[in-house]
């Protein structure tokens, strides 16, 4: 079996809901696919980030009009911020991409990606394409262009910046590009080995209504998206609420609405319609050779379909099905042909899935795999053959028959109600489970990724997920041949949650953590490295640390014997930095097990809302030395928590002893013996008992305390007032990560106290170097820097401190929250300052 009919047929088995294997197949989805057999068209939706998309009309799209339906997110968002947990950079993208897969379970729509990456907010689109590299993504839009093939395409915002976002404005700029691009046989010629060009009817801007930003017009051309399907009981309001809530690292958990909602478009590009989004494409069966006839039988078998018994017309969807496989148009031909077999199944009353008996293999282990067979409704079939195709496309097609797998004969057969098994015993892939975007590292704003062979090419680049491990089941219905896929996951029986379904890990012989990812020294103090290992295979060897110049590592080797599989244990190092000069450095573990190395470590992401996502990181540190003063004390620190941040293992880092503070600790206990207190980052937006809290805390710094305010943004504050004084939140920042900070107020403290800061401390700082400024500040603060964008007004709003009482308070928008983690000695230097008020000098009384 060719390869090209694996991608073409696999489309659909991308979609299927992590919590099952196998599509549903009540009668309300039965409807529903045998309308959408009678729909040829398709709509392409392109937008910046996930969260840009319009899930009602994507919903409508796909499940009122029936076209098929792609949502391109130009980036994953990796450079947004999370408000469930503390992922960010590339882990928060692999979050949000798997939220965007969820929500297109849900509205129907499929999804894709470009290799640009989200590197943070952008002013403009100028700054954008220069660091997305234009060209490169340029070409992949045009790739997914010509692979979907949309009559329609449909940017989410208009190139003239209205969108707000460099990225968003970027994508619009690109998708006009695209538009041309893709039907130009001059453009991305390489592309044309493995597909056609393509030249869209026309291009829509659907124009928004987002606080101040109004696009709308009565005079554009617009319809009514607000109704109600009975056939999935749900308006696509509903169904947009049930969607767009699936992004919960944004807190977009959304209300449903119901009723008319219309849904606002201007005309780019292209002839523009007149009444109706597809007008002068023909979406019936009437665009291919030979569909007249199949359109013809289609609405014969939907006018006698039978609710209670479906399978009365499997035998003329088997036929129609022949005719399918006939026509000329291959990509209609592939399109409906899987949807077809998936609706012969369902009607057959056929359910099939395959999972594995294990959650995790090694390369190169055997895989224990069951596929399991029912047949629920009275139709003549039995199984043919049963292929597997592992994920990459590159491995070994290995192919079981039901004659190695079972006795041939009237066994062959699917008895009404009786399960049957089929077991294989397969090669884990040659490939460990790796986002194939995060297999090499990359530069800022776009990802890494291979030339693939025929079999994927740049389609990869383009797809949201590895290509799944699947078996490809073909049966026999009414002696003609159906096929499907369906992904290998594992399964298991949770006692609260009951039967879950997970992808299926495929990891190295071996896997080195380190505790850390970054090791602070300050001075010459020697730190113990922790290596947390695992065997996934049985084995002795050894776990090394590679040789670093102006580093003592000891030992440089702890050798290992007999371990078993899935064996977890700990080997230490000790390190220090040979002099007191500022350095940084990479700690590379290289673990050995039975003459096979990895210096891959494992990373495990869990929620309950998206599958669990497994990563293979390169086995390594980051090792810095800082030239670091830390006032004397207790170094007592205190941490209220916010959305989520790594502040607090990066403060443990260089010394400071970290409590993390409850609601009854604020309340009802004696805060003075704390250093300094410090807000996580937005907990003013997510900690609504902070109102409450609020005077405690301010009473601690009237006492003498000194309390530190991470950034907030300036909507769902819980309280307008978050210092002893007036200031105000603002949507502004500096996104240049190299932009010039200059010293307003040398002389204060927090510039001086316990470590002098100069410019050099703003150098190597990541991704910005703030957020969410403030504004109208009292004049009892101090504001001592100034930064600014190219072309844009100094902002002093990035920090402001001021004495109250006996202590002092301090409200930073810098991003520390990136800083620290990443070792940026000058980052540390400066928070270390902020949470150290310097001793007020001592009024002696006068002699009488």
């Amino acid at each position: 079996m060719k390869i090209r009919a694996l991608i073409s047929l696999t489309i659909l088995s991308a979609n299927v809901c992590f919590a099952q294997t196998a599509p549903k197949s009540d009668i309300g989805t039965i409807r529903q696919n045998l309308n959408k057999m009678q729909v040829l068209g398709s709509v392409l939706y392109i937008a910046a980030h996930p969260d840009d998309e319009n899930t009602r009309l994507l919903g409508y799209l796909a499940q009122e009009k029936h076209y098929r339906t792609g949502y391109l997110a130009l980036t994953r968002g990796d450079g947004g911020q999370n408000l469930i947990g503390n992922e960010q950079s590339e882990l928060l993208g692999l979050i949000r991409t798997q939220e965007l897969l969820a929500a297109r379970r849900v509205d129907g729509a499929e999804q894709f990606f470009t290799r640009a990456n989200d590197f943070g907010f952008s002013k403009g689109p100028e700054e954008t394409l220069k660091i997305w590299d234009r060209e490169k993504i340029l070409s992949d839009v045009v790739w997914v262009i010509r692979k979907f093939r949309p009559d329609v395409m449909i940017c989410r915002f208009p190139t003239t910046g209205e969108g707000g976002h460099g990225h968003h404005t970027s994508s619009a700029i690109l998708a006009q590009e695209a538009f041309t691009a893709a039907a130009d046989p001059k453009r991305f010629p390489e592309q044309l080995k493995y597909v056609q060009v393509w030249q869209a009817k026309r291009l829509m801007w659907n124009t928004f209504n987002f606080g101040s930003a109004v696009t709308t017009a009565e005079n554009q051309f617009k319809f009514d998206v607000g109704g109600y399907n009975p056939l999935l009981g749900k308006s696509y309001g509903e169904i947009a609420a049930e969607s767009r809530s699936n992004h919960k690292t944004q807190g977009f958990g959304s209300a449903a609405q119901r009723g008319t909602s219309y849904e606002y478009f201007r005309t780019i590009l292209g002839d523009a319609p007149k009444t109706d989004l597809m007008d002068g494409v023909n979406t019936t069966w009437g665009r291919v050779d030979g569909g007249d006839a199949i359109a013809a039988e289609m609405a014969d078998i939907k006018k006698g379909f039978d609710d209670e018994h479906p399978e009365k017309s499997v035998q003329g969807l088997v036929q129609i099905l022949e005719k399918v496989k006939k026509i000329k148009d291959r990509y209609w031909q592939d399109q409906k042909t899987a949807e077809l077999s998936e609706l012969i199944l369902s009607c057959s009353g056929l359910w099939v899935e395959s999972y594995a008996a294990a959650p995790t293999y090694a390369l190169g282990e055997k895989m224990s795999v069951r596929t399991q067979i029912i047949k629920r409704n009275d139709v003549p079939a039995k199984v043919y053959v049963i292929n597997y195709f592992p994920a990459s496309t590159d491995d070994k097609n290995y192919n079981f028959t039901v004659n190695t797998m079972m006795p041939v004969g009237e066994n062959a057969d699917l008895p009404l109600n009786s399960v049957k098994s089929y077991d294989q015993t397969l090669l884990a892939t040659t490939a460990i489970t790796q986002p194939y975007w995060l297999k090499k590292s990359h530069p800022i704003g776009t990802y890494f990724i291979d030339s693939l062979d025929d079999s994927g090419y740049t389609d990869q680049k383009t797809r949201p997920e590895n290509n799944p491990y699947l078996n490809r089941i073909s049966f026999k219905i009414f002696e003609k041949e159906i096929t499907v896929d369906r992904p290998i996951k594992y399964k298991y029986v949770d006692p609260a949650k009951g039967e879950i379904y997970q992808p299926v890990e495929i990891t190295p012989p071996i896997i080195a953590n380190l505790a850390s990812p970054v090791y602070v020294f300050n001075g010459k103090q020697p730190k113990v490295v922790q290596v947390k290992l695992k065997s996934f295979v049985a084995g002795s060897g050894s776990i090394r640390m590679q040789a670093i110049p102006s580093w003592n590592i000891s030992p440089l080797q702890v050798p290992f014997t007999n371990k078993n599989k899935n064996d977890e244990w700990t080997a230490e190092f000790v390190v220090s930095p040979t002099d007191n000069q500022q350095k940084s450095a990479e700690l590379v573990a290289v673990a050995e097990i039975n003459g096979k190395t990895s210096s891959l470590g494992i990373q495990r992401i869990h929620y309950d809302h998206v599958p669990n996502i497994t990563l293979f990181p390169p086995a390594q540190a980051k090792l810095v030395s800082i030239d670091l003063k830390i006032k004397g004390g207790s170094n007592k620190i205190g941490y209220i928590a916010g959305a989520g941040d790594l502040v607090p293992e990066a403060l443990k880092q260089v010394g400071y002893d970290v409590h993390m503070l409850t609601e009854n600790e604020i309340m009802n206990t004696d805060l003075s013996g704390y250093d300094a207190i410090i807000t996580g980052v937005r907990a003013y937006n997510v900690n609504p008992r902070l109102v409450v809290e609020q005077p405690k805390l301010l009473e601690y710094v009237n006492k003498g305390g000194n309390l530190v305010v991470q950034y907030n943004t300036f909507n769902t504050l819980v309280t307008n007032q978050i210092g002893p004084y007036p200031f105000r939140v603002v949507n502004e920042r500096v996104t240049d990560e190299t932009a010039k900070v200059t010293f307003t107020k040398p002389n204060s403290p927090v510039l001086n106290f316990p470590n002098k800061i100069t410019p050099a401390d703003f150098d190597g700082w990541i991704q910005e170097r703030g957020l969410y400024f403030v504004s109208g500040i009292d004049a009892k603060y101090e504001a001592p820097l100034e930064m600014n964008d190219p072309g844009e007004a100094p902002k002093n709003g990035s920090l402001i401190t001021t004495e109250y009482g006996r202590g002092r308070f301090v409200y930073t928008s810098l991003d520390f929250f990136r800083e620290l983690p990443a070792g940026v000695p000058g980052a540390y230097r400066l928070f270390v300052n902020l949470m150290s008020a310097p001793p007020k000098p001592v009024k002696l009384k006068k002699e009488k």
